[in-house]
């Protein structure tokens, strides 16, 4: 795992940095584990462009992954470790022991080919990446990925590439867990989490290096406001070359940007938050 740079033979070279692909196992995904994934090109049921910028890219299939983890007490080899185009971390391909039956999860950092991965709700397992346990079951200070929300519901937070979270306290019925934001949060004890920290933990170094590699991966050109007309948006017009002019930076919409909170107050899960991201 590594990232490689060019030499700047061409423009768009110069300032590539991608990933080695150097953990990469396996070629080709699981055929069984692969489902069609149609591209919205950002719109929505109507036909309507609810998400700009979006659009084109490369054709691909969805992963199958298992989030939830519901094999209790079912070791699993890794066959593979792979990469899926629909999520930045590696995903590891691997085979249930007592029925042969195949399936994905989160690769986590240190997870090799070869290496036994289990399911359980006993505290007597060893904790080892890619283990899965409730968070009553997990020692305190122990990092882990792939969190539930809700038991049963599979996880839904921390899954990005080289994210890590970290079990720093449990209080009656809830435990407590430091997100990667820095933002400490209460979740039932009855949630399941795995343990360690997700793979490809350099891609936050990667750098496209040029425009082509962002249309690849469905990302269109975006225009800024200020070379716009005033009946596109607020910071557009004026003569010549002009600036924004408005007193704070505004959306399209006319809602302000750079910086502005856009959470809802009084929200359900505030009561749920020990400390907030924001210092």
């Amino acid at each position: 795992m590594g990232i490689r740079r060019f030499k700047p033979t061409t423009n768009g070279l110069r300032h590539t940095a991608i990933s080695d692909f150097a953990e990469i196992t396996k070629g080709k995904p699981e055929k069984a584990l692969l489902r069609p994934l149609k591209s919205s090109g950002g719109r929505n049921s109507y036909g309507r462009i609810t998400s700009r910028h979006r659009g084109g890219g490369h054709k691909r299939m969805y992963r199958m992954i298992d989030f939830k983890r519901t094999r209790i007490d079912a070791p699993a080899t890794v066959l593979a470790i792979e990469y899926d185009p629909n999520r930045t971390a590696r995903i590891a391909l691997i085979q249930y022991q007592n029925d042969k039956s195949k399936s994905y999860i989160l690769a986590p950092l240190d997870l090799k080919v070869g290496d036994t991965v289990i399911s359980t709700n006993s505290a007597d397992v060893e904790i080892t990446p890619g283990n899965c346990l409730p968070l009553s079951k997990i020692p305190l200070g122990t990092g882990i990925h792939n969190i539930e929300l809700k038991s049963g519901k599979g996880g839904q937070i921390v899954r990005s590439a080289g994210a890590t979270a970290q079990l720093i306290a449990r209080e009656g019925t809830f435990a407590h867990v430091r997100l990667p934001s820095s933002e400490v949060r209460k979740i039932p004890v009855e949630c399941r989490a795995t343990i360690g920290q997700l793979s490809n933990v350099e891609n936050e170094t990667i750098s496209i290096g040029k425009a082509g590699r962002s249309r690849w991966l469905g990302r269109r050109g975006q225009s800024r406001g200020v070379v716009m007309n005033p009946v596109d948006h607020p910071h557009g017009g004026g003569e010549g070359k002009a600036p924004q002019g408005n007193p704070h930076p505004v959306t399209p919409w006319g809602k302000p940007t750079k910086g502005y909170k856009t959470r809802r107050p009084h929200k359900y899960s505030d009561h749920l938050i020990v400390r907030r991201r924001t210092k």
